[in-house]
């Protein structure tokens, strides 16, 4: 048995974060090489590179894929300090709460790991505080006495979902309410039109508590829109539902990893530009008397698609990058139908091209300030 533990102990090593790292910007590097090994190989037909290119093609992904699986570490590690929090604060609290986790051995890129480590803490500290009610209140409203914080996570598609949930009073849509106007972040009037659903959505502006009082838990109005911009970094989505009195549930959804993205490349104003490919739901010809047509609302285009409209942004227009054509061009443009978060919209472009991988790497800080 001794002679098996060692063997497994040799088969694993330690390797430095920055090798791994530099490892992938080499991997990277070589992708973009095969991209455009591949984009001259497309434009010369019957080549003799055409058979040792697709078996490079084919390499280059296996070695992409084994680099990423380097990175990968289960979420459960993100998720060690939270049973110790959640029991701290039910003592100080004086509330008994009971935190379950499903899903701890889910995979994700180590560097998305680090960024959301901080806001799964805070949402959690936030459901034991705001969500979950006193033992007394419980027994009043004929719940349990035991509060539950539920975390899970799974794939979907390219995605993690990530969801926290509690059993607790759920979210107070009057007190928001009243926060919200308070704050000046919305008029009366504004109030009038929005469902509940919007409405919980406040929680995320900056400096919003509806704490009566400040603890050491909340309050203080650093919280929910912290953790939204650290989910916006990395290009994932955060959605909050709620039912008075019985909970509420915040799901987060981010991509597995940053390094490496799949685009659609589009192009606007004789550029091209790349669009995530796992936020474009399809792609549409408009033809000015086809049931996908470009309709005028007050002005504003829309997009008639399957008798749903869709609000319309020129990438042209958007990027301030007219190149002196005319718009009526428009009226028989493409139009890629994207979805982010739970909006859908078209973006209208000149022409799409391939979908291809790209590598993304953050802006060089000599750069930031340009637009």
């Amino acid at each position: 048995d001794v002679q098996e533990g060692d063997k497994i102990a040799n088969q694993s090593i330690r390797v430095n974060v920055d090798t791994l790292e530099h490892l992938m910007t080499m991997v990277s590097e070589l992708v973009l090489t095969r991209n455009q090994l591949l984009e001259i190989s497309r434009r010369n037909e019957d080549t003799e590179f055409k058979v040792p290119l697709q078996r490079l093609s084919n390499v280059t992904a296996e070695l992409q894929e084994g680099v990423m699986k380097t990175r990968m570490q289960p979420i459960g590690n993100a998720w060690q300090k939270l049973p110790r929090i959640v029991r701290d604060l039910s003592g100080e609290l004086g509330k008994q709460i009971e935190l379950e986790m499903h899903g701890a051995d889910t995979e994700l890129d180590r560097q998305v790991l680090d960024l959301i480590k901080d806001p799964l803490t805070h949402m959690v500290r936030n459901s034991a505080d705001h969500g979950l009610e006193t033992t007394a209140e419980r027994l009043a409203a004929g719940k349990g006495e035991q509060g539950t914080i539920r975390l899970s996570a799974y794939h979907e598609g390219g995605h993690i979902i990530i969801c926290i949930a509690d059993n607790g009073r759920g979210l107070n849509t009057e007190r928001i309410k009243a926060k919200a106007l308070q704050n000046g972040l919305v008029t009366e009037a504004e109030l009038e039109k929005m469902t509940e659903a919007q409405i919980h959505k406040f929680i995320f502006a900056p400096g919003f508590s509806t704490a009566a009082q400040v603890t050491s838990v909340s309050g203080r109005g650093v919280g929910m829109d912290v953790v939204r911009t650290n989910i916006d970094q990395i290009g994932g989505t955060i959605d909050i539902k709620s039912v008075a009195g019985e909970g509420a549930s915040v799901t987060i959804k981010i991509p597995l990893t940053l390094a490496i993205v799949s685009a659609l490349i589009v192009e606007a104003g004789g550029d091209r530009f790349a669009i995530p490919q796992l936020s474009v739901v399809e792609l549409v010809r408009a033809r000015a008397n086809s049931e996908h047509r470009i309709e005028r609302i007050k002005d504003t285009a829309v997009l008639r698609l399957r008798n749903k409209l869709l609000p319309l942004i020129h990438l042209k227009k958007l990027l301030r990058i007219d190149d002196g054509a005319t718009t009526s061009d428009a009226e028989n443009g493409f139009i890629v139908v994207t979805q982010v978060g739970s909006q859908t919209f078209g973006i209208v472009v000149d022409g799409v091209f391939h979908t291809e991988e790209i590598v993304v790497k953050p802006m060089s800080t000599k750069l930031r300030h340009i637009d």
